[in-house]
């Protein structure tokens, strides 16, 4: 029987005010997760999110943290045991997309990316796992791109970070598989956010036609992917990836 019920869990999602953060929170609490909403700015949409769950008799609080700064995750980790009690679901989706050629690439664009995008789920993984050890128990979910596996144009600081998120994920694996943890990834294609919404108009068709499934995805079927890793149906996968990607990367 397929056991994706996750009462009693307590979930921390990084970047969780919209797009697919928001999916992911939305469905762990459908399935009876508690859940710490993450923002950096969006505090509105944070809340936003929030509420939603506790109109539903879900139980969830709004977090800010700029997971960039080094004392941040462990903060962040902190609060989030203080209101809702030990995070066992920790899904690493904070990240940052900006457009550069690495020949006009600053350093302080490559090293805010690796930052946001690598730095912090290793820190908000580091600060979780005592909690979890201690519980013999838990979910680790990063998500990562499909730049990591095939590249992308003017996005080489971006695809860095992802593919140094799957080495540390795998890694990860390995290490904490016999304390009842596992470490999986989700990699999302061309899914309908605000991050992509900027270049639909000029490229939705080109995409489209490079996607078996022909159509864009939404956020919500990747949170399928989520809850699914998250929960006790998939208690025997660690150390994998499931690309959600409509088949534009086959692996």
């Amino acid at each position: 029987m397929l056991d994706l019920n996750l009462a009693g869990r307590v979930a921390l999602v990084t970047g969780g005010s919209r797009g697919i953060g928001r999916a992911i929170a939305l469905a762990l609490a459908e399935q009876g997760a508690a859940v710490a909403v993450h923002y950096r700015g969006q505090e509105v949409q944070a809340q936003m999110v929030v509420d939603t769950i506790l109109e539903k008799s879900g139980r969830a609080v709004a977090l800010q943290a700029d997971l960039a700064q080094p004392d941040a995750p462990d903060v962040l980790v902190r609060q989030a045991t203080d209101q809702l009690g030990q995070p066992d679901i920790l899904i690493n989706n904070a990240g940052e997309f900006t457009d550069s050629s690495v020949a006009d690439m600053t350093d302080d664009m490559w090293s805010q990316t690796l930052a946001l995008n690598l730095t912090a789920a290793f820190a908000c993984t580091r600060a979780c796992l005592p909690l979890m050890k201690a519980r013999a128990w838990g979910r680790i979910i990063s998500l990562t791109s499909q730049a990591a596996f095939v590249g992308s144009t003017n996005h080489a600081h971006y695809a860095a970070a992802k593919a140094g998120l799957a080495g540390f994920s795998y890694s990860l694996a390995k290490e904490v598989g016999v304390e009842g943890i596992t470490v999986n990834m989700v990699a999302p294609g061309r899914i309908v956010t605000d991050m992509l919404a900027d270049h639909i108009p000029t490229r939705e068709a080109e995409w489209i036609g490079q996607t078996p499934l022909r159509r864009l995805g939404e956020p919500e079927e990747v949170a399928g992917a989520v809850v699914f890793l998250a929960s006790n149906a998939a208690s025997y996968i660690t150390g994998a990836t499931i690309h959600v990607n409509g088949g534009v990367f086959m692996s």
